[in-house]
């Protein structure tokens, strides 16, 4: 497996033109990103996760977590890793001062995760999560909450999880049958005893961190039904005591852990909470509220997971690069001159890298326009708000489904050698694989978009996305072409088209729209290196950017069929037909 470089220059590109950091830092809760901070931050934690974090990459594949006599174990050198990681303050960049954050934008957190999860996508869940969490309790959590937790999960010194999923409960939460009994009397009054299985827990146990702080969802007695009923508890590994010491541990522990695909290194864990009726847990929000104060972090992990689309994916194109400038193999076609070339050279394998290439700086530019939106969103920018809200679908779904696309073409460069685990292509492969699943499958996103989303402002949030695109890219027929036919089924949807009809097409809407944004954020890029900026970056970004005007744009146009084509085709044949 090739060594992780940071892609600095790219990424410094999409955060200034993107993201608009410059925009952010003019509001005073985020003047301190001045530009030769936001530089360091990036060249430093690129050059933290080629060191600390991508040399463990190959050996947690291998070697992977492992329980032990009920501990969760990690291979060599994790540990030291992790606590290199907290010591240096990467896990306070964007927390709030007020808990030893550092207060910075939410896009600079996007980085520190994008370069950590390039260099290694499994142990970049640990801290993925402990945002999640910060975030969530920040939110929703009581000030006695916030003071008890936050410090030492900003720090990284504790770590934190979500715990939604059980055996009946997978895609549809409000199934969920942990439960929450008030306790009325003792030490613990005031508090609940926690009682359930919940399973896929990311990072659930291990010894890295000090403290875990679980988040779970689970039912009150008489609690409503489905959704309605659902109540949010933090609870934590090891009870913290009035003087924030750790106390005796609390009733909860990993049953077992999943063997998976990939992602190896990351412990997904079954987790068992009150098999001696004394896991204890504290209410965070509401009664009957839970599943909103817990949204707060899952939509969080949606723009990381999509972030995880890019890490991967640039993983994977560094390391077909290396690998199709040192394969020689054949001579170019119809060269008189007959000697063996470096598969580089051929056009198909070219064709290859450039999409690779094209394809991750396009997810990498989608990813850093959402953060910006985020953060301007956060200062009190509605328009932005409900932009960030719509961008969030596309960059969890087509993020991950290119993050997965790009690792398969790694493979199909590496040819045979790809197939077998030698090189390592197939490891990003199968780490990527995960992504379009969890924090809500692709379809889930693609559903939220054409419903939830479609509905903001009564449709206009999303329409005047797709007018903001065509009106920029006047001089880019096929990107203003996409963006028209976007928003003319967005409108097709809000008021022709049946629920069914929009949830049969919403994965090719879905995808639709992604491309167009990147394409339309990739148009900016190439025209800020056009008048100076980023000059690493003069040669290569007018051809990826072209690339995915002329190629990756067209083909999404191709996609109108599908997105208009409605469900009554799908529901023709009755299942027990369809399925024999």
């Amino acid at each position: 497996m090739n060594a992780y470089t940071p892609p600095t220059q790219d990424q410094l590109l999409a955060i200034r033109v993107n993201a608009g950091i410059e925009e952010i830092a003019q509001n005073e809760k985020f003047a301190h990103a001045e530009p030769d901070l936001v530089e360091a931050i990036v060249e430093g934690v690129g050059q933290f996760a080629a060191g600390e974090f991508a040399p463990l990459n190959r050996v947690g594949d291998l070697e992977g977590a492992r329980l032990e006599n009920g501990v969760v174990r990690l291979p060599d050198g994790f540990k030291e890793a992790y606590d290199a990681y907290v010591e240096q303050g990467w896990n306070s960049i964007a927390s709030s001062i007020d808990f030893g954050g550092q207060g910075l934008p939410f896009t600079l957190s996007c980085n520190v995760l994008e370069n950590l999860g390039a260099a290694n996508m499994a142990f970049n869940l640990l801290p993925m999560l402990s945002v999640g969490a910060i975030e969530a309790l920040e939110h929703h959590g009581s000030r006695d909450q916030k003071a008890k937790y936050l410090p030492d999960l900003v720090s990284g010194k504790w770590s934190g999880t979500m715990n939604l999923t059980e055996p009946a409960a997978g895609s549809d939460v409000g199934a969920l049958r942990s439960t929450a009994e008030p306790i009325t009397q003792g030490p613990h009054a005031g508090k609940y005893k926690i009682k359930g299985q919940k399973i896929y827990i990311t990072w659930g146990d291990h010894e890295l961190a000090e403290n875990i702080v679980h988040l779970v969802l689970a039912r009150l007695p008489n609690a409503p039904e489905g959704s309605r009923g659902i109540s949010l508890f933090v609870v934590p590994k090891y009870h913290v005591n009035d003087d924030g010491s750790l106390g005796p541990r609390n009733d909860l522990r990993p049953v077992s852990l999943e063997h998976k695909l990939g992602i190896n290194a990351s412990p997904t864990c079954v987790m068992s909470y009150g098999d001696n009726d004394d896991c204890i847990g504290e209410m965070v929000g509401a009664e009957n509220r839970g599943l909103m104060a817990m949204f707060t972090m899952m939509n969080n992990a949606r723009i990381n997971v999509g972030n995880q689309g890019v890490q991967i994916g640039e993983r994977a194109t560094q390391q077909a690069m290396a690998y199709a400038m040192e394969r020689v193999q054949s001579a170019r076609a119809g060269s008189p001159d007959k000697t063996p070339v470096a598969i580089i050279e051929h056009p198909d394998v070219r064709r290859m890298i450039v999409r690779m290439k094209a394809l991750t700086e396009g997810a990498r530019a989608l990813l850093y326009y959402c953060a910006g939106q985020v953060d301007l969103g956060t200062v009190g920018n509605k328009d932005a708000a409900n932009r960030a809200e719509i961008l969030v679908p596309l960059l969890k779904a087509w993020g991950t489904d290119v993050g997965v696309e790009i690792c398969g073409i790694g493979i199909q460069i590496h040819g045979g050698m790809g197939f077998v685990e030698e090189t390592g292509a197939a490891q990003h492969w199968r780490d990527s694989r995960i992504a379009p699943i969890y924090e809500g499958t692709n379809g889930i996103q693609a559903a939220d978009l054409v419903t939830r989303k479609l509905g903001l402002e009564g449709g206009e949030a999303m329409i005047s996305l797709f007018d903001d695109i065509a009106r920029d890219a006047a001089n880019e027929g096929a990107l203003a072409a996409l963006a028209d036919e976007c928003a003319g089924i967005a409108r097709w949807m809000r008021n022709e088209a049946s629920l069914d009809d929009r949830l049969a097409g919403s994965v090719p809407f879905c995808t639709m729209a992604a491309v167009a944004v990147s394409g339309w954020q990739l148009m900016k890029q190439a025209q800020a290196v056009a008048g100076g900026a980023a000059p690493a970056l003069a040669e290569t970004k007018p051809v990826t950017v072209r690339f995915f005007l002329d190629r990756v744009v067209p083909e999404a146009l191709g996609l109108k069929a599908g997105a208009v084509g409605g469900a009554d085709l799908l529901y023709s044949l009755p299942a027990e037909k369809l399925a024999g």
